[in-house]
């Protein structure tokens, strides 16, 4: 069971007192990439003081707590599942004892060999206690690290063995603070600092917040390795002729202010927007965002079209991302208690509503019913994301094909699911212009079903006829 589509942080600081607060900080600012648990451990001289907790990083991380936490080395990691279950045993980061005094572990991502190596592990006597990759992860760097007693070549190991997507931060009770991202780059991960830390996150964000400058972004199949007197070293363990960066990644899941790879995100959302306008027509009176991700999208079709963008849309700040909860009942609860119409900027209106995505369609169902309450003339639904038609392997929880309405249905047919008056969806070649990197280097398998590794496709190809299994992922299937 896999569940790890989340936020890593890891940072070296020359004030120990000031360690815990930093992550804080950087977790803070990457909590809309996870709100079901969050860990924080740090190395306090040989002492490796490791706490994780379910539910937010502002409800559980007290400032008496993290006044405890005291060293110059620490990760950080906020959690959904896509593999494992909702629990605290599951919550990163891990922690083993062996070898280099113990290692700490955190991790963004999937495995998609996950099932395999989990029965291998078991096989050679491991003690598993959780269901979730990152104990997989942590538990073959240090059967690789045992063995070859160097850091390198233990990740090369690592690599060598695991299939999927891994950006991570860990660190061993010798103080070496160890990253790495995956030879494919599937999920960000960048790195940045200034006089008096090195810190690596998952978007760019976590590092501004702590008034640490972004420097690059840890490359596909690099590792950096971090002493314990705060002086880094970068090696290139893994070549890959291409990337294979998340496109969701841009379209959805990062904040808009993060820098990616080298790509603004909140430039790539109004690029979206430009494209959807330059491709479609439209005499709507009014373009209305979804909060909060569609709104540069919305900025960028008013800067086309000459149409005004009104807040017709009202979110509720205390209720969290709908996408990444769980299960479809706490979606459709929450959607529910999300939103509420304006009628002063809907009634009576030719609306354009402006949405990042639609992956199952039952909240863009409620959505357009929503609007429609107010009273507007029309709802044209224009989405900057093509439809998703395949599972992503990778991270992001989108686990079957039985659960994606474009998978099963045209656009007509989702038009009328969904209750638009017309539907108009982001173009593939407008969505790889608007990111602004080489379709090569891009992860677009859930839009075309064609994946960069080998074992994802093979699963697949295998899931695409298995409807009686449809609602059922394929790593909950091999377990049940």
């Amino acid at each position: 069971m896999k569940k790890e589509s989340c936020g890593v942080f890891g940072v070296f600081s020359s004030d120990e007192d000031q360690t815990s607060n930093i992550i804080y900080n950087g977790l803070l600012s990457l909590q809309h990439r996870g709100q079901e648990a969050n860990g924080i451990a740090i190395l306090n001289g040989s002492e490796i003081c490791l706490k994780k907790f379910t539910g937010l990083v502002t409800d559980t991380l007290s400032p008496l707590l993290l006044s405890k936490m005291k060293g110059n080395t620490g990760i950080g990691h906020v959690r959904y599942s896509t593999v494992g279950k909702s629990r605290l045993t599951d919550a990163q980061p891990f922690q083993v004892n062996y070898p280099k005094h113990g290692i700490v572990l955190a991790h963004n991502g999937n495995l998609v060999n996950y099932m395999d190596l989990r029965k291998e592990l078991i096989d050679s006597g491991r003690n598993l206690i959780s269901t979730s990759d990152a104990e997989i992860l942590i538990n073959i760097l240090s059967e690789e690290l045992a063995e070859s007693k160097d850091i390198e070549d233990a990740v090369l190991g690592l690599m060598e063995r695991v299939e999927g997507a891994y950006s991570i931060t860990s660190f061993t009770g010798d103080g070496e603070l160890i990253v790495f991202r995956d030879p494919y780059g599937f999920k960000p991960l960048c790195y940045g600092g200034n006089d008096n830390m090195r810190a690596f996150a998952s978007e760019s964000v976590a590092l501004e917040v702590n008034k640490a400058r972004l420097k690059s972004d840890v490359k596909p199949g690099q590792l950096i390795i971090t002493d314990k007197n705060g002086k880094s070293e970068k090696r290139q363990v893994v070549s890959c002729k291409n990337a294979a960066h998340c496109m969701f990644e841009y379209v959805y899941f990062s904040r808009p202010d993060s820098i990616l790879d080298g790509k603004c995100v909140y430039d790539v959302r109004v690029k979206l927007g430009e494209n959807l306008a330059k491709t479609y027509s439209s005499d709507a009176d009014v373009i209305v965002p979804v909060p909060d991700t569609s709104r540069p999208a919305a900025e960028g079709i008013s800067r086309v079209t000459g149409i005004p963008v009104a807040e017709g849309l009202i979110k509720n700040r205390y209720i969290f991302r709908t996408f990444i909860m769980p299960s479809q009942k706490m979606r459709d609860q929450a959607t529910n208690l999300k939103l509420n119409p304006i009628k002063s900027v809907l009634k009576d209106k030719r609306v354009i509503l402006v949405d990042d995505s639609i992956v199952r369609g039952t909240t863009s169902n409620k959505i357009v019913k929503l609007v429609k309450s107010a009273g507007p003339k029309s709802v044209d639904v224009w989405i900057t994301c093509p439809p998703i038609i395949s599972p992503c392997f990778y991270g992001i929880d989108i686990a079957t094909h039985g659960e994606l309405i474009a998978a099963n249905n045209t656009v007509p047919e989702i038009e009328k699911i969904i209750g638009a008056d017309n539907l108009c969806y982001q173009k593939k070649d407008c969505l790889i212009d608007a990111i602004g990197h080489k379709r090569s280097d891009l992860c677009m398998a859930c839009l075309t079903g064609e994946y960069p590794t080998p074992l994802a496709q093979k699963i697949a190809d295998r899931m695409k006829n298995q409807t009686s299994l449809k609602r059922i992922r394929y790593w909950e299937r091999e377990t049940s």
